[in-house]
C-alpha cells in the first residue's frame, strides 16, 4: 500500500507533511521508479521514511499508506493495492485523478475537520470508469474487503458513518441565496477554499463516474451536518454520472446542489437520510434509478427549489422506490421552496398507510397548478388500509387539485405486475443485488 501525500498545501488542518532536502534516496532506487512514485516500494529496500519525487513530476510520496492533502498533477490510483484516505484528498484545479477499474479505497474514522471524504474541486478532474465486472468500491478502513473482491464479509448496509464520502464540485449554474454565483458546499467548513462550487458554465466537465459503490459513510462534521454519500455541487453536463451506488450513508445518497448534470442507473441502499436529494434549482435529468429504504431512512426523494432568482427544472425518469414500512420516518416524496420539475415512470411499494407524497409549500403548489411541477405514470402498491391513491397525495397547503388529480397519473397494482419504474436488470453488479435487497 502506498501513501500519497502531495507536497505544497498550505491548509493545516490537513495535516501534510512535505520531505526535506536531506531525505535523500540512494540513486539505484531512483531509477527503479517507472510509475511516477518514488516509495521504496519498488525495489523492495527500506527507505527509512525518506521519500523524494520522480524526475519532474512534482509529486513527493512518504513511505506510508494513506491519500491526503491537495493533488497539483494528474495521477492514477491502481487496482493491484488497497488505497486510503486518511482526511480530505482534493483533486485540486488542472489536476486529474484517474482510478482503474476495481480500485478499492477506503475511508479512515473521523468527525469534524479529520473526516476522510476525496473531493474533486472546481476544475480539477476525475476519470473514475469501473466496469459491472470490475467496479471501483469506496467503503470503509473497517471493511475486510481484499484486492480482487467485490465486497467484505464483516460490515452490512446498517453500518453507517464510518468516513465521510465523495464529493465532486463544478462551475455549472446553481441558484444561491442573494443571487450569488458561487456558495460553499454542504460537509465543508466554510474556510476551506476547495469546498466552493457554482458558476456561469453548464457544460462544465469534472470527468467521469461509472460503476462506483460508495459504503458505509456519512461522518458527522458539526451538529446536524454529515457528509452525502456522493455530493455533486454545480456539476455541469459535461460530466458523465453513471451506474453509482450508495449504501448506508447516515446522510444522503446522492445530492444534487443546482448544476445540470445528467445521471443515470443509480441506486441508494439503506441509507440514514433521503434517498434521492435535489437543491439549488439543479436542472439535469436522472434516468433509471433505485431507492431502498431501511429502518432509518426518511425521505426516498426530497425536493427543494432554488434558493435565489435563478430556476431550473429537473427530470426524474423510470424510477423504483421500495419503502420500508418500519421507518418511522420513511415518506416516499416531499416537494419545497418553489420547486419545478417533472416526475416520470415511477414504482412504489413497501409502504405503511402515513407514508405518502407531499407538496410542502405554496410556491411548490403554484408550479403544480400551472404546470411546472408534474406527475406521470405513477404505479403504487398500496400498503394496508389504503383504498385509494389519492390517499397517498398530500397537498400540505390545502390549494391545489393534487389529490383528485392523482387518478389521472397515478393508478394501483399487485406487486410484481407493474409496468413502470426502473430497469432492474442493470443493477446486477451492485453491493444491493448480493445482498438480495430486490
Amino acid at each position: 500500500m502506498k501513501k500519497l501525500i502531495i507536497a505544497g498545501f498550505a491548509i493545516a488542518t490537513l495535516g501534510l507533511t512535505s520531505c526535506s532536502e536531506d531525505d535523500d534516496i540512494p540513486t539505484e532506487q531512483l531509477a527503479t521508479c517507472t510509475d511516477g512514485i518514488q516509495n521504496g516500494n519498488e525495489t523492495g529496500i527500506d527507505c527509512g521514511g525518506a521519500c523524494a519525487p520522480c524526475e519532474g513530476t512534482g509529486v513527493e510520496v512518504p513511505q506510508d499508506e494513506d491519500l491526503s492533502g491537495l493533488l497539483t498533477e494528474d495521477f492514477t490510483l491502481t487496482n493491484d493495492i488497497i488505497w486510503e484516505i486518511n482526511g480530505k484528498f482534493v483533486v485540486g484545479n488542472g489536476a486529474t485523478l484517474t482510478i482503474e477499474p476495481g480500485t478499492i479505497i477506503k475511508g479512515m474514522e473521523g468527525t469534524g475537520s479529520l473526516a476522510s471524504a476525496l473531493i474533486v474541486a472546481r476544475g480539477g478532474r476525475i476519470m473514475a470508469e469501473g466496469t459491472a465486472e470490475a467496479p471501483i468500491v469506496f467503503t470503509s478502513i473497517n471493511d475486510n474487503i481484499a484486492v480482487g473482491e467485490k465486497q467484505g464479509s464483516n460490515l452490512d448496509e446498517n453500518d453507517r458513518g464510518l468516513w465521510g464520502g465523495v464529493i465532486v464540485l463544478g462551475n455549472a449554474p446553481s441558484s444561491f441565496e442573494g443571487d450569488s454565483e458561487e456558495s460553499q458546499i454542504e460537509g465543508i467548513p466554510a474556510d476551506d477554499d476547495f469546498g466552493r462550487y457554482g458558476g456561469s458554465d453548464p457544460d462544465d466537465n469534472s470527468g467521469v463516474l461509472r460503476y462506483i459503490s460508495i459504503r458505509h459513510g456519512g461522518a458527522l462534521i458539526g451538529a446536524g451536518n454529515e457528509i452525502n454519500g456522493l455530493t455533486l455541487g454545480g456539476v455541469g453536463a459535461g460530466t458523465v454520472i453513471d451506474h453509482i451506488e450508495v449504501v448506508g450513508n447516515v446522510d444522503d445518497g446522492v445530492e444534487w446542489f443546482g448544476g445540470t448534470v445528467n445521471s443515470s442507473n443509480l441506486v441508494v441502499f439503506a441509507g440514514g437520510d433521503d434517498g434521492l436529494d435535489i437543491d439549488q434549482a439543479y436542472s439535469g435529468t436522472i434516468t433509471n434509478a433505485l431507492v431502498i429504504q431501511g429502518a432509518e431512512s426518511d425521505h426516498a426523494l426530497e425536493i427543494d427549489g432554488p434558493e435565489g432568482t435563478l430556476s431550473g427544472a429537473f427530470i426524474i425518469q423510470d424510477l423504483t422506490i421500495i419503502g420500508d414500512a418500519n421507518s418511522p420516518s420513511g415518506e416516499i416524496a416531499d416537494f419545497r421552496d418553489g420547486v419545478m420539475g417533472a416526475i416520470n415512470n415511477v414504482y412504489v411499494t413497501g409502504f405503511n398507510d402515513v407514508q405518502d407524497v407531499e407538496i410542502d409549500d405554496a410556491g411548490s403548489a403554484a408550479n403544480y397548478t400551472n404546470g411546472t411541477l408534474s406527475f406521470s405514470a405513477w404505479e403504487i402498491v398500496l400498503p394496508e388500509g389504503v383504498s385509494s391513491v389519492a390517499d397517498i397525495f398530500n397537498d400540505t397547503t390545502n390549494s391545489t387539485t393534487l389529490k383528485a388529480d392523482s387518478a389521472n397519473f397515478a393508478t394501483s397494482v399487485e406487486a410484481g405486475s407493474q409496468t413502470v419504474g426502473a430497469d432492474l436488470s442493470v443493477f446486477g453488479w451492485t453491493y444491493a443485488s448480493f445482498r438480495s435487497a430486490f
